[in-house]
């Protein structure tokens, strides 16, 4: 056998047989039941010269198994801070749209809302999470948007129709709904926008009341 196939045989031995005196049950013989009985174990070994090279071997790969945990902690301390950094941004993105932004139920009830979708309302964001988005529809409006509902597939294309829209104060007005289901969940995704205004094109001040550095 190769010497580097017998070094790692010994390897996996030594860390077989310290994994085994760590899990051991209590009160069994030899048991280690933390960090300091492990180096008791260390030290015992290291102290008879027939297992001394056994205690060497046994700590190098305890060290580095030790360095494998810490790269592995750090890995994932960094994944998990980058995913909160991504979610944070998603959030920022849906909260400050300048577009009404719904997230809906297949019974077309509100589950969020950003503020441009408060706005449209006419009502708190709290107040509005769990109102049907069709009461504010005419009933043509509401068939409608149920048509899109039943379109929307996941990677499917985004079905958009006008539908006439009914605003808190009572008066009638056309909007764009584009409508996608929601990656997260089972629900669905609805951006309403003015149908009088240009769909897909952001009005010349937004568009030019800020510049990128």
């Amino acid at each position: 056998m190769p010497d580097h196939a017998i070094a790692s045989t010994r390897a996996h031995e030594l860390r077989t047989r310290a994994a085994a005196r760590v899990v051991a049950p209590v009160g069994a013989p030899g048991r280690v039941a933390g960090p300091t009985d492990a180096l008791a174990v260390l030290h015992a070994l290291a102290s008879s010269p027939a297992t001394a090279g056994d205690a060497l071997a046994l700590l190098h790969e305890l060290q580095v198994h030790q360095v494998e945990l810490d790269l592995q902690a750090q890995e994932l301390s960094e994944s998990r801070a980058e995913l909160e950094a991504a979610l944070r941004r998603q959030a920022e993105l849906y909260e400050h749209q300048p577009v009404a932004c719904f997230t809906i139920d297949r019974r077309l009830v509100i589950q969020e809302l950003n503020e441009a979708g408060a706005r449209m309302l006419g009502l708190k964001r709290d107040a509005a999470c769990g109102l049907g988005l069709d009461t504010f529809f005419s009933a043509r409006g509401t068939d409608r948007l149920q048509t899109l509902v039943s379109m929307a597939t996941p990677g499917g294309p985004a079905p958009s129709a006008t539908l006439e829209w009914r605003s808190k104060a009572g008066h009638a007005a056309a909007v764009h709904a584009h409508l996608g289901s929601d990656p997260s969940g089972d629900g669905f995704l609805v951006v309403l926008t003015d149908a009088a205004a240009p769909v897909n094109a952001p009005s010349a001040r937004a568009a030019g009341g800020r510049t990128r550095s």
